[in-house]
């Protein structure tokens, strides 16, 4: 038999991604899933659920493909079960940030985060192109960090990790610190922020007549050029009026101290929001 690997949370929207990518890699697969219908989505896929407590005890990795808000509370049911020198793995570094992972020496923490496909890419089937998450057809980069244990282990983590979320291209080896920034500070905070402002702009514009798919085709294409120039894939600048609207916008749509958000007493501020299931980060 491979190495005893349980699931917790298999059944999930991310879980079912890993299942259906690791239940014929070689690994003894244990499926621990709570909710009918996650068992349900096993069952689908000709695949049984085990018990919890027989999953911890014989583990030698645990993946916790839970939400953020639960790790904190199924976390303590888990690890101190586990045997020494397991390895746990978790796929977002908001419940390793605030220290929210029961404190055990003995073990490994090996925190790890897909890409997601880039915008920029090579792929030629369509349904590839399709892969706006990754880990079905798309290749996608990861981030992966040891946060405790072993060196030894990271090896062990990142092999895993490539086949949770393949196909894979780079893993990019961060610190858990260094994670959180990327997300959430960098990828939601500033980004998925900024594309929600793109798409409300879009909106208004047409409700102030511009046809919308005209709008959306407009802009689309737009963001494509942006990204050759900004990210340096085309030899081409922005026009001189494009650099003064931009430099016109920033004064309009940003407060002038917005790089705040990369602090870490914003970033723990924003994760705790997170784990706890709160709606802001920002002090009253």
């Amino acid at each position: 038999m491979g190495i005893a690997v349980a699931l917790f949370g298999a059944g999930g929207k991310m879980g079912c991604r890993i299942t259906d990518n690791l239940k014929d890699s070689g690994y003894e697969m244990m499926y621990v899933e709570v909710s009918e219908a996650g068992i349900e989505r096993l069952r689908q896929r000709g695949l049984a659920t085990v018990l919890h407590e027989d999953a911890v005890r014989r583990s030698e990795i645990a993946i916790l493909a839970l939400p953020d808000a639960l790790i904190g509370k199924i976390a303590p049911a888990i690890v101190p079960g586990l045997k020494t020198g397991a390895i746990v793995i978790c796929l977002d570094p908001a419940a390793p940030y605030a220290e929210e992972l029961p404190k055990r020496e003995d073990i490994t923490y090996f925190i790890t985060h897909p890409c997601h496909p880039p915008v920029v890419n090579d792929e030629t089937d369509l349904e590839a192109r399709r892969d706006f998450f990754g880990a079905i057809k798309a290749k996608q980069n990861i981030v992966c960090a040891l946060m405790q244990g072993p060196e030894s282990d990271y090896a062990k983590g990142e092999e895993i990790t490539r086949r949770m979320f393949a196909p894979v291209m780079k893993a990019h080896r961060v610190t858990v610190e260094q994670m959180a920034m990327l997300e959430p500070a960098l990828s939601e905070t500033v980004v998925a922020t900024c594309m929600t402002v793109i798409r409300e702009a879009i909106d208004e514009s047409v409700r102030r007549g511009v046809p919308a798919e005209a709008a959306r085709d407009f802009i689309l294409g737009h963001i494509n050029v942006d990204i050759g120039i900004l990210f340096g894939y085309v030899g081409s600048p922005f026009s001189d009026g494009c650099l003064m609207a931009i430099e016109r916008g920033k004064k309009e749509i940003f407060q002038p101290d917005w790089r705040k958000v990369f602090e870490p007493e914003y970033i723990l501020r924003e994760i705790q929001a997170i784990t706890q299931g709160g709606s802001s980060a920002k002090p009253a």
